[in-house]
């Protein structure tokens, strides 16, 4: 650095950063749009980018309580896979994870979408039958799947313990390529730039407090800055869902839990991929910071609170360290908890309601981050044409009426 002081480098770098122009605009509401959208995370950024860019609709506001991607969104481990076991999930993952190929080129902003393959470990013969099951089950719907030896699980990962004296020792796993990472907050900003681009108001610091109905038929909604209308109303509101579908007098069939993880201290590059694991209950990835990002399932209570219980997180450190002794002295940095609200067969609702003009798009459970794109698509298919797309015309309502339901349970993962 020569010829600069510590001092110098900090006036330059703050006299750049004068007077930059905001990302996305701060408008104050408007007394009516064409559509509402409730939800600024992901999903709802990504569900207003769609109905602007593939509706040509630009009436449209975001409405969120709090700040843009400080829900979920910014509170997940950022994986990005699509080998689901049954037709009607896989078809979805699929298309979010094309859509995902070509995001940062779409939204001409990088969301760091790093395609280092995904592993799901086998640790049991029912394990082996299970990731031979799914895998073909992913190829018969043109999706990368393989199955691997524990042999070339270690060339992979060089440091996982695969010693057959290992308590679970691993047999075998399933690999998708295809699979990786992503920056969620780099998501949430580059749909919010987007969408505002294209026309849609974002309405940060705006909680909804009531839902607007005459005669069967949404006509807006509530909220701490005044009453917004509409005429149709999307609600993305991840786990606290339940709550607006109450105001509305409906009853969701999904349970709110939450959702921890973890991260360490940065070191150096040592895990190339995604690792996954049901029987010892954890998953694990290295960011580019150098931090591994860590997570189990969910705590077992029902609660709104974005935080969980100390017992989670030992189970899950001593199961990451099984897998890895070489992470036993690795020190965890800052831990975190998400809302997730998961539906009773672990797929998610993307639906029109009884109440006419009213759309929710909820119950994603663990693994809603990994379908922001394609569900944004869907919705706004679904809001704009008061009708599903093809692909999401399976996850409706009804299925909890009719029994025609999606148990993705066992491909959803230890969290995901």
């Amino acid at each position: 650095m020569k010829g600069y002081s510590i001092f110098s480098l900090a006036r330059h770098a703050v006299g750049r950063h004068k007077n930059w122009p905001r990302a996305w605009r701060d408008p104050e509401p408007r007394p009516a749009y064409d559509i509402i959208i409730i939800g600024g995370g992901g999903h709802g950024l990504a569900t207003a980018y769609y109905l602007a860019s593939e509706h040509g609709l630009s009436n449209i506001a975001v409405v969120e309580k709090g700040w843009i991607g400080g829900g979920n969104t910014g509170r997940n481990t950022t994986i990005v896979r699509s080998n689901y076991l049954w037709d009607e999930s896989a078809h979805i993952y699929e298309k979010s994870l094309v859509l995902w190929e070509s995001l940062s080129q779409e939204l001409n902003f990088n969301v760091m979408f790093s395609q280092r393959g995904v592993l799901n470990l086998a640790h049991t013969l029912q394990d082996m039958r299970d990731v031979y099951r799914r895998s073909n089950a992913n190829r018969l719907n043109g999706i990368d799947s393989e199955v691997l030896t524990p042999e070339q699980i270690k060339q992979i990962v060089p440091i996982i313990n695969t010693s057959p004296d290992a308590r679970h020792p691993i047999l075998g796993a399933s690999f998708q390529p295809r699979g990786g990472v992503a920056r969620h907050d780099a998501v949430a900003w580059g749909f919010a730039r987007a969408a505002d681009r294209r026309g849609v108001d974002i309405l940060q610091n705006c909680e909804v407090t009531g839902i607007i109905r005459e005669n069967g038929h949404v006509k807006g909604i509530e909220t701490t800055r005044g009453q917004i209308m509409a005429n149709k109303v999307g609600v993305v509101a991840a786990g606290h869902s339940s709550v607006i579908a109450n105001m509305a007098g409906i009853r969701m069939p999904i349970e709110s839990r939450p959702l921890q993880a973890l991260v360490s201290e940065p070191i150096k590059p040592v895990l190339h991929t995604v690792v996954m694991s049901n029987t010892v209950h954890g998953y694990i990835s290295q960011s580019d910071k150098g931090e591994l990002v860590i997570g189990a399932g969910v705590d077992g209570y029902l609660g709104y609170g974005q935080r969980g219980s100390f017992s989670t997180i030992e189970h899950n450190v001593a199961a990451i360290v099984e897998l890895f002794p070489i992470f036993s002295r690795v020190r965890m940095m800052r831990q975190w908890g998400g809302i997730v609200d998961v539906c009773p067969d672990a797929s998610p609702i993307i639906s029109k309601t009884p109440v006419k003009g009213l759309y929710f798009n909820c119950g994603w459970g663990t693994g809603g981050f990994k379908a922001t794109p394609g569900s944004g698509w869907v919705f706004a298919h679904t809001i704009a044409n008061d009708e599903p797309h093809p692909l999401n015309a399976p996850f409706n309502l009804e299925r909890f009426v009719s029994g025609a339901l999606i148990d993705e349970h066992g491909a959803a993962g230890v969290a995901h």
